[in-house]
């Protein structure tokens, strides 16, 4: 067989399709937990801490399996890689669709979190398969599917759970992910290895998932270390002893997990760093919407129930959705750099007009759906751009590191919005302080401005 990076067989409509399948599948497993806490809550007996729990346990599995599964299928083939992790998908979805109590309900979550790597997969499979122009639409296309799996899983979780039971709403997506599998199987071409021989780095795995579940754990701790700095020192001196060993390990590793001389390259790191800031500011916009709905009408809210916010979220779950596509077709078009720019402009004058104008709910439904169509341009952008910027053999490495950045954004986001209506909140009263929300979205705002910075040190060297 030849030894060159020219893909053997151009993959069709059909197997991207398949891809498709998958992502929709897969997107729909991963958020059928997050609507239905309070019916798992009740039919486990479980509290509260433990359901906050139960919602992150996929999340940082998916962490720490992203990097692997990227790395793992740049050395060994995305097809062969991307079937065993579904196998274990499967697994997951199975265990956690005939969980009779908590703990094994958590071994499922645990085994689907492999989902998340799923996606640096089919982007190593597009990219190898498809041309250029191709596969940067396929890409945008695969990652508007798994958000609009993810709207599908949101949708039909509640309905499903009390209409049949809890059971089948892990059952039926688990069953789409089997047959969508299949048709991969069947219909994608094998992509082979490239670098076979290679050993694969243990101490550095070991580090970079030390870091992650760090820094994990730092973020869903962060409304409380505050008033903890002990915790904070221990936590800042764990993380950066970690991340000293880590890089010394992949300095001197024959075959590192993470090739640091490619992450400092300045297109590479300024794409971590743009989607870190764009999804700080998504997540603190999906944080405070719903919140600010949720607040008494007697005040400054809107005192809407959980039916009236799932319909006023409705929009920016579509715009999310379709945002994938229209994504990688615009940088198919435009270039990354264009789009990226675009994008930011679009985020942050929405992100401070909502500032201002949240006094009907109008206001923050056109608000969160032009956040959400931004955000999800600018993050396929990013991966389209850091896709095509690395040679063949480190498509999934690359892509999985903007994969897991854009994890541990929302993550951020989302805890510090959080502590920001906790401190906006007086004693003794439920709703926070309309000032709250106003700080939020103006933070939110320069944050996404302030990644602008990064925009024009991420186009160079880098072809279109």
């Amino acid at each position: 067989m030849t030894t060159t990076l020219a893909p053997p067989v151009r993959a069709g409509r059909a197997a991207v399709g398949a891809l498709g399948m998958l992502a929709v599948a897969t997107g729909a497993l991963e958020s059928v937990v997050t609507p239905t806490l309070p019916l798992l809550q009740r039919e486990l007996s479980i509290s509260p801490a433990q359901g906050a729990l139960l919602s992150i346990t996929l999340l940082i599995t998916g962490a720490l399996v992203t990097p692997v599964a990227g790395n793992l299928g740049d050395r060994y083939g995305g097809r062969r890689v991307m079937l065993r992790l579904m196998a274990v998908v499967s697994a997951g979805g199975l265990v956690s669709s005939l969980a009779p109590n908590l703990p094994v309900l958590l071994l499922g979550q645990v085994l689907e979190g492999a989902m998340v790597g799923a996606m640096p997969l089919s982007f190593i499979l597009v990219r190898r398969h498809l041309p250029t122009g191709e596969s940067q639409v396929a890409i945008g296309v695969v990652s508007g599917l798994f958000v609009g799996g993810g709207m599908l899983g949101t949708l039909m979780a509640g309905p499903v759970a009390e209409g049949l039971s809890r059971h089948w709403m892990f059952a039926i997506p688990t069953i789409a992910i089997v047959v969508a599998t299949l048709f991969v199987h069947r219909l994608m071409p094998d992509d082979p290895p490239t670098r076979p021989d290679a050993r694969i780095d243990w101490p550095g795995l070991a580090l970079l998932s030390g870091i992650l579940l760090t820094l994990m754990l730092g973020l869903s701790m962060a409304p409380e270390l505050g008033a903890r700095p002990l915790v904070l020192g221990a936590l800042l001196v764990l993380l950066a002893l970690l991340a000293a060993g880590w890089i010394r390990v992949e300095r001197r590793s024959p075959s590192p997990m993470v090739d640091l001389r490619l992450a400092a390259k300045p297109q590479t790191w300024s794409s971590y760093a743009i989607t870190f800031a764009v999804c700080v500011g998504t997540a603190v916009s999906m944080f405070l919407v719903p919140q600010l709905f949720a607040v008494s009408a007697d005040g400054y809210g809107f005192g809407a129930d959980s039916t009236d916010i799932g319909r006023y979220l409705l929009p920016g779950a579509v715009a999310g959705a379709v945002s994938g596509p229209l994504g990688g077709a615009a940088a198919r078009r435009f270039g990354s750099t264009a789009v990226v720019t675009a994008g930011i402009g679009t985020m942050t004058a929405t992100l401070l007009a909502m500032a201002v104008l949240h006094t009907a709910v109008w206001h923050l439904v056109v608000g969160k759906a032009l956040v959400a169509l931004a955000s999800g341009v600018c993050i396929t952008a990013m991966v389209v751009r850091t896709a095509t910027s690395v040679d063949h053999g480190n498509t999934g490495t690359a892509t999985s590191l903007v994969l897991v950045t854009r994890v541990i954004g929302f993550a951020a986001g989302a805890q510090v919005s959080g502590a920001f209506l906790a401190a906006g909140t007086r004693p003794g009263t439920d709703d926070p302080a309309e000032s709250a929300f106003v700080t939020g979205f103006v933070i939110a705002g320069a944050v996404t401005a302030l990644s602008l910075l990064a925009v024009r040190t991420m186009s160079k060297g880098v072809r279109k």
